[in-house]
C-alpha cells in the first residue's frame, strides 16, 4: 500500500511539473507581460528596468525554476488586467466554483444512480425507455443551450429562479458560502441543474450497463440458487460491484465539473474561476491563465489519487492481490 502511494505521488509530481512547464510557456510565447504592464509608449530604459525587476532577463531554466518555486507557494504574480495578486483572485473565486461543482455532482449521483438501477432492473418498461430517451437528450444537448432554456422557462416565463449571480453569501474566514442562505440555494439551483445534466445522464447509462453486466455473472446466479431475496441480490451484491467503475467516472467528472464549469458560469454570470478564466483569455491575462491551468491540473491529480486509494477500500481483490504478491 505504501509503495503504491509513493508511486502515485511520484507520478503526480511529474504531471504537475509538466503542466507547470506548459503554463510557464504561456509567459514566453503569448505576449510580453512588460508591454502589458507599461503600455506601448514605454521607453527602452523602462522596459529594461522592469524586465530586470521581474527576472525576465535571466536564462530560460532559471526563470522556470523561479516559476516552479513560486507556483508551489501559490504565487503567480499580478493580474495584468486587474493589477491584483492572482492568488487572491483565485481564492475569492474558488469557493463559488467548488460549491457549484459539488452541488451538481451530488445532484448527478443522487438522481443518476437510482435511475440507472431502475433502468437495469426494469428493462423494457415505459419508464425505463423514457429514462433512456431523456439520457440521449442530456448527452446530445450542449450545456449552454440547456442553460439558456432553463433561464427562459424558469427565470423569464415562470419567474421562479434568478438568472444570474450567486445571491447572498456568508463569510467564514477567507471562505464564502452561499449554501448557508436561502437566497444562495435559490441562485445555485439553475446553474447546478445545468452543470449536472450531462454528468447525470452519463452516470445513469454507466450504472445501467454495469448493473446488467453484473447481473449476468455466475455469483449472482449462485446467489439466486441459494434462495436470497431479489433485494439482497440487487442491492447487497450487484449494486456494490457496480459502484467500482462508477467511482472512477464520478471522481474524474468532479474534476471535469470544476474545470469545465466555464460555460455554465458564463451563461449564469456565476462569479467563479471559470468566468475569471474567460475574462483572462479575452484580455490575454497570462498570469491568471497559468494559475487556472495549474490549479485544475492539481485538482485532477488529487482526485485521481483519492479514487485509486478508494479502490482498495471498495474492491477487496486488489488488497488480496497486493498482499499475496501476485
Amino acid at each position: 500500500m505504501l509503495a503504491f502511494i509513493l508511486r502515485r505521488l511520484i507520478q503526480a509530481v511529474m504531471v504537475m511539473v509538466t503542466v507547470a512547464f506548459i503554463a510557464f510557456m504561456l509567459f514566453q510565447y503569448v505576449g510580453d507581460p512588460v508591454v502589458f504592464l507599461l503600455g506601448q509608449d514605454a521607453t527602452p530604459e523602462q522596459i529594461r528596468s522592469l524586465r530586470a525587476d521581474l527576472g525576465l532577463d535571466k536564462p530560460f531554466f532559471v526563470q522556470f525554476w523561479h516559476f516552479l518555486v513560486n507556483a508551489a507557494q501559490g504565487e503567480f504574480g499580478l493580474s495584468l488586467r486587474q493589477g491584483a495578486k492572482v492568488s487572491r483572485l483565485m481564492a475569492e473565486r474558488f469557493p463559488a466554483t467548488l460549491e457549484l461543482a459539488l452541488v451538481a455532482a451530488a445532484l448527478a449521483l443522487l438522481v443518476g444512480v437510482p435511475m440507472g438501477v431502475y433502468a437495469a432492473l426494469k428493462r423494457g418498461t415505459f419508464i425505463s425507455q423514457a429514462f433512456m430517451t431523456l439520457s440521449l437528450l442530456g448527452v446530445s444537448l450542449p450545456t449552454f443551450l440547456i442553460g439558456i432554456l432553463l433561464i427562459l422557462v424558469f427565470a423569464v416565463m415562470l419567474g421562479w429562479f434568478p438568472s444570474f449571480g450567486r445571491g447572498e453569501v456568508v463569510q467564514i474566514g477567507w471562505w464564502t458560502s452561499g449554501l448557508l442562505t436561502a437566497k444562495g440555494w435559490h441562485h445555485i439551483t439553475l446553474p447546478a441543474i445545468t452543470l449536472a445534466i450531462f454528468q447525470l445522464t452519463l452516470i445513469m447509462r454507466l450504472v445501467r450497463a454495469e448493473m446488467l453486466e453484473v447481473l449476468r455473472t455466475d455469483y449472482i446466479k449462485f446467489a439466486r440458487a441459494r434462495g436470497l431475496s431479489s433485494r439482497a441480490i440487487h442491492f447487497g451484491h450487484a449494486l456494490k460491484n457496480t459502484l467500482v467503475p462508477v467511482m472512477t467516472i464520478t471522481g474524474l467528472q468532479l474534476g471535469g465539473l470544476i474545470a469545465f464549469a466555464i460555460i455554465t458560469e458564463t451563461v449564469f454570470q456565476w462569479p467563479g474561476m471559470g468566468l475569471l478564466f474567460i475574462q483572462a483569455v479575452t484580455f490575454a491575462d497570462i498570469p491568471v491563465m497559468a494559475a487556472y491551468l495549474c490549479l485544475i491540473a492539481l485538482i485532477f491529480v488529487v482526485i485521481n489519487l483519492v479514487v485509486d486509494l478508494l479502490y482498495f477500500v471498495v474492491d477487496p481483490r486488489l488488497r488480496v492481490g497486493h498482499a499475496g504478491g501476485h
